[in-house]
């Protein structure tokens, strides 16, 4: 059984601008790499926070105005990364999903999700239309 063809691309690519069929090889592989990019950074934040919140001494200050104030600094950090914690599970999932080639088509409905969104946020699992449908029914359901 042969190896699958590692898919090189460009740095220039733009995968609105390819004529090919959607979601082909090189467009999945452009992606990937966004998404494996993001997460790294992602990652390297997250190390540098646990980093930087170790070293400080901010939560030990004497003052208690210069500790509340550290203290609200650091769980607004917290919830930061732990809402990037979330999207690299949803970034994962996107992987995932280009490894089994349903990457690039909506959950809800099975049409393709635009290339302009997927550039805007990669891990997208629905398009526009079905994602502001969606966002309706949780408010409506949320209301009640």
């Amino acid at each position: 059984m042969a190896s699958p063809k590692k898919v090189i691309v460009d740095s220039k690519y733009d995968p609105e601008k390819d004529k090919g069929e959607f979601m082909n090889p090189v467009m999945l592989e452009y992606f990937r790499q966004r998404l494996i990019d993001w997460r790294e950074e992602l990652i390297v934040e997250s190390e540098n926070t646990i980093h930087e919140t170790l070293q400080t001494t901010e939560l030990q200050k004497p003052d208690l105005a210069d500790r509340a104030s550290a203290e609200t600094d650091h769980a607004l950090e917290l919830r930061t990364r732990d809402r990037e914690r979330k999207l690299i599970s949803k970034i994962n999932q996107a992987i995932g999903r280009i490894d089994s080639e349903e990457y690039g088509y909506c959950e809800e409905t099975g049409e393709p999700i635009s290339l302009a969104r997927l550039k805007v946020r990669p891990n997208a699992t629905m398009t526009i239309e079905a994602q502001e449908l969606h966002e309706r029914m949780e408010k409506t359901h949320r209301d009640e």
